[in-house]
C-alpha cells in the first residue's frame, strides 16, 4: 500500500501568540512550530499500516515555509516515514484551506497514492476543512473524524470508524481515498536518538504549488486579535480544603451574588 500523510506545521503550545502591526494575522516571528496533534495520529496510523501489510511505503508532505515544513518532515522521517515532499507556496496559500488542498493535490497527483491521510483538524485554527476539499480535488472519496483504521486483506477495504454527536459509526471503503483522522490504534510513537541524527540528513524533496487562486471561493483572515486579559482573580487563603471549600461559598454567595 501506497500511503502519504500530510502534516502541518503549528506553533508549539507554549507559544506567547502576538498579533502583527496591523492586526491581521499571526506574528509567526521567533515561533517554534511542531507537528500538529491530530497529524501525529495520521503519522502514526501510516505506519501502524505499513508494519501490519508488507511492501507499504509512507510518503510525507507538508505545505509552507521550507523553515517550518522540514523540521516536521524531519520529524516524521525519524518516525518511520520513508521519504519527504516540501511544497513551496505564496504565504496566502498557507491561510485558506481550499488553498492548502490545491497545494497538497500538486504534490499528491505526483506520488503513487492508494490512501491519503491527514489529521482531521490543525491544532491552530482547526477548521477541519482541508481532508474534504482534498478529497474533492483529488476526486476521492473521502472520510473524516475517523478511528480505528484497518486493511481487511480478504475483502481488499478499509474498515474504520467514525466518531459523531450521534455515537459510533463503522464503515468500509475501497481504495483509493482521502481519510481524515481523529486517533491512531495506539498513542504516537517517540522517535529514537540514532533515528533522529539520521533523519537529518535525510533528502526531502520540493514542488512548488499552482500560482493564482484555486478553483472556487477562498477566504482570507480579517483580523487577530487576542482574547481580553482575565481580572478580577482572588486568592482565597486556607489551612484546610474544608477551610477553602467553606470559604469559596461564602465568596460566591456574599460577593459573586451566584448563590440566592
Amino acid at each position: 500500500m501506497e500511503i502519504v500523510v500530510c502534516l502541518k506545521p503549528v506553533p508549539d503550545a507554549e507559544t506567547r501568540a502576538r498579533p502583527l502591526p496591523d492586526g491581521t494575522r499571526f506574528d509567526p516571528e521567533g515561533v517554534k512550530f511542531v507537528l500538529a496533534g491530530y497529524d501525529e495520529s495520521a503519522v502514526e496510523q501510516a505506519l501502524l499500516l505499513k508494519e501490519a501489510i508488507p511492501g507499504s511505503a509512507v510518503h510525507a508532505i507538508s505545505l509552507g515555509a521550507r523553515s517550518r515544513t522540514d523540521e516536521v518532515l524531519r520529524a516524521a522521517i525519524a518516525l518511520g516515514c520513508d521519504s519527504a515532499t516540501a511544497i513551496e507556496a505564496s504565504p496566502a496559500a498557507f491561510e485558506d484551506p481550499i488553498a492548502v488542498a490545491a497545494g497538497l493535490r500538486a504534490a499528491i497527483e505526483g506520488l503513487p497514492h492508494d490512501l491519503v491521510l491527514l489529521g482531521k483538524q490543525s491544532g491552530d485554527e482547526e477548521e477541519g476543512l482541508v481532508p474534504g476539499a482534498l478529497g474533492e480535488l483529488l476526486g476521492l472519496p473521502h472520510f473524516g473524524f475517523v478511528v480505528d483504521l484497518r486493511w481487511d486483506a480478504t475483502s481488499q477495504r478499509l474498515r474504520f470508524g467514525r466518531s459523531t454527536e450521534a455515537g459510533e459509526e463503522s464503515w468500509e471503503a475501497p481504495l483509493p481515498c482521502v481519510i481524515g483522522l481523529q486517533q491512531a490504534w495506539n498513542d504516537p510513537r517517540t522517535a529514537k536518538l540514532p533515528a533522529i541524527l539520521k533523519s537529518r540528513r535525510a533528502p526531502i524533496a520540493t514542488v512548488r504549488a499552482p500560482t493564482g487562486p484555486p478553483e472556487g471561493p477562498t477566504s482570507e483572515p480579517a483580523r487577530f486579535e487576542l482574547p481580553p486579559p482575565r481580572t478580577g482573580a482572588k486568592m482565597i487563603e486556607y489551612r484546610t480544603p474544608a477551610e477553602a471549600a467553606t470559604k469559596l461559598v461564602r465568596i460566591l454567595s456574599e460577593e459573586a451574588k451566584v448563590f440566592p
